[in-house]
């Protein structure tokens, strides 16, 4: 992570199980056009025991997270999450102020 600040986009879920296989080929189409997109710094998802979804999502500016937003297939996606894929989600967008990281280093 670089020292300049970045925006954060956090996407919550619950999926409708009756989807579950197109959700997956949309899920893995969307993932990689998020990847090329101006601005991306990177992504990764996670699954919870209750079967809550969460999405990190890294970009350089706030530009770049409504270009992303606005992106036409993105639209698409995010129609036919509503229509489809998903029982529940919340989006959260932050502008993060102050960030630090660690790595260990073996000897």
């Amino acid at each position: 992570m670089s020292d300049q600040p970045h925006v954060i986009v956090v996407f919550r879920s619950r999926r409708r199980p009756e989807h579950a296989a197109a959700y997956a080929d949309e899920a893995v189409r969307i993932s990689e056009l998020a990847r090329i997109q101006p601005g991306h710094v990177e992504h990764r998802s996670y699954a919870a025991d209750d079967g809550e979804h969460v999405t990190i999502v890294e970009f350089e500016t706030m530009a770049d997270v409504d270009a992303w937003r606005e992106h036409v297939e993105h639209r698409e996606a995010q129609r036919r999450g509503r229509s489809e894929f998903y029982a529940w989600y919340s989006i959260s967008v932050s502008e993060v102020v102050r960030a630090h990281e660690w790595t260990h280093e073996a000897s």
